[in-house]
């Protein structure tokens, strides 16, 4: 007789509470989960070596990750070109994805201009004059609309030059761009870049790893400091630059007597016109004659981000999470646009009479409801989506089961706000926290970044490894599913100081800040280039990004986006280490290249770890050393959380 499968505890699953009882939940209105598919879909050993070639119909060929030099593919291809291909593939697809996001906020930003667009408008005029000047465009005595358009012309460059270097390399470093100059890796043009990055990973192209390296560099500098900083810019031009906000985070937002409509994605376009559909009066009224309270609007994953950061509108958690909302039976409807969207949110949806809408023409679900979100006219989809929902709640018929966990942060500190929180309205700048790592009261600076997986605790090592940093006195600054990772543990509150070493501390409750700075979405990654590069700039600890006592990590990473941001962190100079797996084969040459030759040639490199404690091992090692490399080392052991400090953080939260 077959031995019975032991089902998996929630407990073991995730450490987000809220998600836990919507797993056991599920499990008894006989729902699956996408953890149900992880558990019985096994990841393939040899595929996430990338140790496996398909990139022509003479295979798959697979080499063993065990002896990878053994043998070769059918056309020759030995692992080092086989690995190197692969993980440029996956650059060129995460880069594809940021660098269409920004296209579309360029086009709106277009759209805005002409006047073609009418519901949106520049809102943040400062900002506008600030990135024309970063542009080394004119700005005094000039109209609005005049630099507006040459903004975009400007910035349309970034996806359509073909020779040439995208305009946001003025905001790079000098010595960080001289090294970029000397490989030969300054970005193009996105297109160009991404199309060079596909066609030399083909069969019979570039069949030599270091080459394919420098445009795998490339390719990831047109996404970071090109389609994602384009796309924060105009994000903020139009929709205004985040400043702190206190927001509710957590399932508990959902509200048992109130349309509960939640917005999934990464474009805030579709939440920004959702905003304004549901302060209609006519709109009110309707959700009034239900019976309802109000219209409830939740934000999930980087779009609930976006506008977190922007308007305070309550989010319900990261990617992992998203599935789980919906078993609550109190989400009236989910709309999504583009990016990190399950397949299965469809059925799961189903399950619980949940309306479901895709808005976006790039992304639709077989089956699913399709509402298209035109920009020239975005309340008519929106319109019609609450609309939907007011039905859905006025006959729901499932019974609702709302976690009531609900925790409370600071978020939105955006790259301008830090300048200005640090020194003021006029004398904003970088030198405080340049000098508070100078006097070490401040180790260093690390971005704690990324996705949630189900191959992995949902948000457990994301809080583990920044419980680790800030007690060794270690600033950390995050953006997407981390973010919310850490907001639901309770961490992003200035009370988060007292889980700090007494450095960090210090300088926290002194300027008024939590020890975890919130930066946005994933795409606003670009926030923290812009932050290491006004900390070189500003002076004191090197020339280069690559001198910064600073380090990054994606504990759970999970989609080829993550691969692109750490590649172009790694490019920028960074150590960037990724958690809980990593896509290569280890002990070869192209492994050797990225955990070490990239330093040697004054970038950055990547590491991995599969636990927090050793993730932040590796960052605080990395840290130290260029901190002895620019002669301010002080001698200091690293600190481990111990259980007064965890009973600290129960306390707090």
């Amino acid at each position: 007789m077959a031995k019975p499968k032991e089902i998996i505890r929630p407990e073991d699953i995730t450490t987000c509470e809220s998600t836990q009882q919507m797993i056991a939940k599920a499990r008894r209105d006989g729902v699956e989960l996408f953890f149900d598919r992880a558990e019985a879909v096994k990841p393939c050993p040899i595929g996430a070596s990338s140790a496996c070639c398909k990139h022509c119909s003479m295979g798959p060929c697979r080499i063993s990750p065990s002896d990878p030099y053994k043998h070769v593919g059918v056309c020759g291809a030995n692992i080092d070109t086989i690995a190197a291909r692969n993980f440029g593939r996956m650059v060129a697809a995460g880069t594809a994805a940021h660098t269409d996001h920004g296209m579309a906020m360029l086009d709106l930003f277009r759209g805005v201009i002409e006047g073609t667009v009418i519901d949106f408008e520049i809102k943040d005029h400062l900002k506008l004059f600030e990135v024309a000047e970063s542009l080394e465009i004119e700005t005094k005595g000039r109209e609005v609309k005049e630099v507006a358009i040459d903004v975009y012309r400007e910035l349309e460059k970034t996806y359509t030059q073909v020779d040439g270097e995208i305009p946001l390399v003025k905001r790079v470093p000098q010595k960080t761009l001289e090294s970029w100059r000397k490989e030969g890796i300054v970005p193009r043009g996105a297109m160009r870049e991404i199309m060079e990055m596909m066609h030399r990973t083909a069969m019979g192209v570039d069949q030599d790893y270091e080459n394919i390296t420098k445009q795998i560099s490339r390719t990831a500098l047109a996404d970071g400091w090109g389609g994602s900083m384009v796309s924060t810019d105009i994000s903020d031009i139009l929709f205004g630059t985040p400043v702190p906000v206190e927001v509710t985070v957590d399932m508990g937002v959902l509200k048992e007597d109130q349309v509960n409509i939640i917005v999934h994605g990464h474009e805030p376009i579709l939440l920004e016109a959702m905003i304004i559909s549901a302060a209609a009066p006519s709109i009110k009224e309707m959700a009034r004659e239900t019976g309802a309270k109000g219209i409830n609007l939740v934000g999930m994953c980087c779009s609930g981000l976006d506008v977190l950061s922007r308007h305070g509108i309550p989010h319900a958690g990261n990617f992992s999470s998203t599935e789980a909302a919906l078993v609550t039976g109190a989400v009236d409807a989910m709309t999504v646009d583009v990016q990190c969207i399950k397949q299965d949110l469809h059925k799961v949806a189903g399950c619980y009479d949940t309306v479901f809408v895709t808005t976006n023409y790039r992304a639709k679900i077989e089956g699913a409801m399709h509402i298209e979100l035109d920009e020239h006219d975005p309340m008519n989809c929106t319109d019609q989506i609450i609309i939907k929902a007011i039905m859905r709640y006025k006959n729901r018929g499932q019974k609702i089961e709302i976690p009531a966990r609900t925790a409370k942060g600071v978020h939105g500190f955006s790259h301008e706000y830090i300048k200005y929180m640090l020194g003021g309205s006029f004398r904003g700048g970088y030198e405080p926290l340049n000098d508070n790592i100078i006097n070490g009261r401040i180790r260093g600076v690390a971005g704690v970044v990324g996705c949630t997986n189900p191959r992995s605790k949902q948000d457990f090592s994301h809080v583990e490894l920044v419980k680790e940093l800030i007690k060794n006195d270690i600033l950390v600054v995050q953006t997407g599913c981390s973010q919310m990772a850490l907001a639901k543990a309770g961490l992003t509150t200035p009370g988060a100081s007292a889980l700090a070493g007494p450095g960090l501390a210090e300088v926290c409750e002194t300027v008024g800040i939590p020890p975890i700075l919130g930066l946005g979405a994933c795409v606003d990654n670009s926030r923290i280039l812009m932050a290491v590069s006004e900390m070189v700039k500003t002076g004191g600890l090197g020339e280069s990004i690559a001198d910064l006592p600073v380090a990054g990590c994606a504990p759970e990473w999970m989609s080829e986006k993550a691969i692109a941001i750490g590649q172009y962190f790694v490019a920028s100079g960074v150590y960037t280490v990724f958690g809980h797996t990593f896509p290569i084969t280890q002990q070869t040459n192209f492994q050797e290249l990225l955990f070490n030759g990239l330093e040697e040639k004054g970038f950055g490199k990547w590491g991995f770890a599969d636990s927090p404690q050793e993730m932040a091992r590796l960052m605080i090692t990395h840290i130290d050393k260029k901190r002895r490399e620019l002669g301010i080392d002080k001698a200091r052991e690293r600190v481990l959380m111990d259980m007064s400090d965890r009973r600290s953080l129960a306390a707090n939260e």
